[in-house]
């Protein structure tokens, strides 16, 4: 009992010293709904602006390096929050790939096997965020596409403050901002080609990233009207999918390639970028 009344007392006094992060979140989510989204045709593609674009956005005109209305401690109790924020959404991933599971059998075993292919990134983005200047975030950045699933990942094996979670949030951060306006044009570009079924436009829709899926699957959906319903099925279960055996692959797969790349490349990048820094410094 008095464990529990202990509980109750800690989460109150956070409640109270957060309040005005809660309050802003509000604020925004108001005011990103209200705006919508925005759709810009070029050419054969289409621009999708997001909600969560403006949000993020609006939370940045409020950090610390921007206006000042949030201190350090009250943008590093926000990133806390994430994980707990986007648990609703992934329930509804799992509901929806669920109520189209025939759909999803169909599919074979390529859902299972697509995940070896955002391994392939690592062995670019890794090379480039040392040439960066980064250092242990670049394992957090490069590991995976860093979304939900991952930053709750690097969160729990190498503790919220660390450099690689750091670099993992970082990542988050930008692709929902840039991510997906990007991921949606790229979405309705492939589509124009016509070289691909719609399913596996769907399925390459879900690469983990709630966000990002969603801004391919409307991207798909204005090109595709007719199997507007098949290719959100089949995102929606290659999302779920993702998120599984993404934390496998990310666990015994990418952290330990990214690891060994560190290990290889960071003396030689990290040099380089040493001493490009102290020649502009001179200069």
């Amino acid at each position: 009992m008095k464990k529990a009344q202990r509980a109750y007392a800690s989460l109150w006094e956070r409640v109270r010293a957060e309040w005005v992060l809660y309050l802003l979140a509000f604020v925004f989510i108001l005011i990103a709904d209200s705006i919508g989204q925005i759709k810009i045709p070029v050419w054969k593609g289409t621009f999708i602006i997001f909600p969560i674009f403006y949000a993020l956005f609006l939370g940045i005109l409020t950090g610390p390096s921007v206006l000042k209305i949030l201190d350090d401690k009250k943008v590093k109790a926000a990133s806390g929050l994430v994980g707990v924020a986007i648990l609703p959404f992934v329930a509804k991933l799992g509901i929806n790939a669920g109520a189209n599971i025939s759909i999803v059998i169909s599919a074979g075993p390529a859902l299972l096997l697509q995940e070896f292919g955002n391994l392939c990134t690592i062995f670019l983005a890794m090379p480039a965020a040392l040439a960066l200047g980064l250092k242990r975030e670049a394992i957090g950045a490069a590991h995976s596409i860093n979304r939900e699933t991952n930053l709750a990942l690097m969160q729990d094996m190498f503790g919220a403050d660390s450099p690689e979670a750091q670099g993992s949030l970082s990542v988050y951060i930008v692709g929902g901002m840039v991510g997906t306006i990007y991921f949606g044009f790229m979405a309705s570009m492939a589509a124009a080609t016509g070289l691909f079924h719609p399913y596996a436009l769907g399925m390459a829709s879900g690469v983990g990233a709630g966000i990002l899926m969603s801004s391919a699957v409307a991207a798909l959906s204005e090109v595709m009207p007719a199997y507007a319903d098949q290719i959100a099925a089949m995102a929606s279960a290659s999302e779920t999918i993702s998120g599984i055996d993404g934390i496998y692959m990310a666990i015994f797969l990418g952290i330990p390639l990214c690891n060994f790349l560190y290990r290889k490349l960071e003396p030689t990048l990290g040099r380089l970028t040493k001493s490009g820094r102290e020649t502009a410094g001179k200069n």
